[in-house]
């Protein structure tokens, strides 16, 4: 049976790919979409199961990154979408995955960027290739392209590293929660800002939990800074008194008033 899409991807980039396949097996049936994990059972010829899931797809979807444009695999498998779509059966389009450099013969495809717009919007603008919608509105299940990680120097103070693993993050707004420490005395006890005194927006408020109850917030947006891939941002947590630093808690702002918990960095 001939598959509406293809997803055609290296192994090594499930945890962008697989979020894609789900929601659209949620939207168009898991029978319309050809994403190996699925389609390819224990037994199965992988070439033969990969020549049907070619036969002539709607929609090619090559999420282009270091690992697939490296893999002769992935190749065959655009290269055959190509030819294809000569014949007008096959719409090609590219998911730019990471900062690598399109294919020359698919430079003039539009592509989805993915790398710069992030997971959540890229799923939506392929949705909408799909349905034929125009229109652009701006999950490997659990995956966070965001981590931080915690070092307590010996003054006492405290760095915060956020690091993005391998998408542009365009908004880098953060909270930042601490426990013991009373919105009234925070600026009294504490003070923050980014390493290297880089400047920034700030702000606090307060954070209620369920079980630990209310602590006081930092707010902090860099001004003129980046996080990208090799580039994490670092910020700063000194004691003006002899309060304790301990910060339980990183979100990253998502939206007015949706932030999302940003997980600690796995040692």
């Amino acid at each position: 049976m001939a598959h509406k899409i293809f997803l055609s991807h290296n192994h090594k980039d499930k945890f962008l790919v697989e979020p894609v396949a789900l929601r659209l097996k949620e939207i168009f049936g898991q029978d319309q979409v050809f994403y190996d994990s699925w389609s390819i059972q224990p037994g199965d010829s992988i070439i033969e199961k990969i020549d049907q899931g070619l036969e002539s797809p709607e929609f090619l979807f090559l999420f282009a990154t270091q690992n697939s444009l490296a893999s002769g695999m992935v190749k065959l498998e655009w290269q055959n979408a190509l030819f294809a779509a000569s014949k007008e059966k096959t719409r090609i389009v590219p998911v730019r995955g990471d900062g690598s450099e399109m294919p020359s013969i698919l430079k003039q495809t539009m592509y989805v960027d993915m790398y710069t717009n992030g997971i959540e919007a890229a799923i939506t603008t392929i949705v909408n290739v799909i349905h034929g919608n125009a229109s652009f509105t701006p999950q490997h299940q659990g995956f966070s392209n965001l981590a931080y990680s915690q070092l307590l120097n010996e003054d006492g103070s405290v760095e915060i590293t956020i690091r993005a693993s391998h998408l542009f993050e365009p908004n880098p707004e953060f909270s930042f929660v601490l426990a013991n420490v009373v919105l009234a005395n925070l600026e009294n006890d504490i003070k923050w800002g980014m390493k290297n005194d880089a400047p920034i927006m700030s702000s606090t408020g307060t954070y209620s939990h369920p079980t630990s109850g209310t602590s006081a917030a930092v707010m902090m947006r860099p001004i003129g800074a980046s996080l990208a891939p090799n580039l994490p941002l670092t910020f700063v947590f000194s004691k003006k008194a002899e309060a304790f630093i301990n910060i339980i808690g990183v979100s990253h702002k998502k939206g007015e008033n949706n932030f999302v918990p940003v997980p600690l960095a796995q040692s």
